[in-house]
């Protein structure tokens, strides 16, 4: 199982180091790849910006969103372009994982009904695979795409359209009950192989880790409610949890699992880095 890292890009103070240096040592320290989660309503780095720059420091490590909201990138041909330039410029080690998105306000001050978000995905699907790899948008072929969520429709996107799936957050437990929906509808599309498979989990060491954790989970998931308690609770605070976690998602069978940041501190890095070592 490869494990990667997460980027701080929705940390809230993220910044230049948080980014650039991150990159460095994360493609030193042999992480798989680098990860992004996506938000309009939050002062974050842009998903796809984040990624340019941890590109243009490194050469190896894979380039993920885990995920994009799809449907906020309305221009799809535009969108089809910025990914396409990315992919091209980072040698194809973009990993694009796109979903519908579930926050309101992101929609509301994008301009884009909530409410038709599914059909919005599903065009642009369709959209994407005319226009990647041709001179209209050039000049990459398309990138690795996975598609997120746990409806239905979004295991027959990933089936249809895709090279896998993302469970996003969620325990082992959560991906075991999932795959076999993934499976049956990737057998039904009559698609050879076996999808790829992605998950993700917060984690926060050093001293400061329980502070880290509740900071910014709570800022980020304050809209949850009590649920964002949760997540700073599930939030691996030490090196045995890191270890445990990772190894009860290979039990599952995960193919990746990158494990997300709750501080923009690069130390962070190099600490995870001894935890999964």
């Amino acid at each position: 199982m490869d494990v990667g890292i997460g980027l701080p890009n929705a940390v809230r103070g993220v910044d230049r180091r948080g980014t650039v240096e991150w990159a460095r040592r994360a493609e030193a320290a042999g992480f798989s790849s680098l990860g992004t989660i996506d938000r309009i309503v939050f002062p974050s780095y842009e998903s796809l910006i984040a990624l340019a720059a941890a590109a243009a420091v490194t050469e190896r490590i894979r380039l993920v969103t885990d995920i994009l909201i799809a449907p906020l990138r309305a221009n799809t041909a535009l969108f089809a372009k910025q990914t396409a330039t990315l992919d091209h410029l980072s040698e194809g080690r973009l990993v694009l994982g796109l979903a519908v998105g579930g926050r309101e306000d992101d929609f509301e001050v994008s301009g884009v009904d909530f409410s038709k978000r599914g059909r919005i995905f599903d065009r642009q699907l369709d959209e994407l695979g005319s226009l990647w790899g041709t001179d209209r948008v050039g000049p990459s072929a398309r990138p690795t795409l996975l598609i997120g969520g746990s409806s239905e429709a979004a295991y027959r996107r990933a089936a249809r359209y895709a090279d896998g799936w993302t469970l996003g957050g969620g325990p082992p437990q959560t991906f075991a009950e999932r795959y076999p929906k993934l499976r049956a509808a990737w057998d039904a599309a009559g698609r050879d192989g076996e999808p790829r498979t992605m998950a993700l989990f917060y984690f926060a060491l050093g001293d400061r880790a329980e502070e880290d954790a509740r900071r910014d989970l709570l800022d980020y998931y304050g809209f949850v409610g009590e649920a964002a308690e949760q997540l700073v609770a599930g939030t691996a605070k030490d090196e045995t949890a890191v270890k445990e976690r990772l190894s009860a998602f290979e039990e599952a069978g995960v193919h990746e699992v990158i494990c997300f940041p709750t501080s923009i501190d690069p130390e962070q890095v190099d600490l995870l880095a001894r935890a999964v070592r």
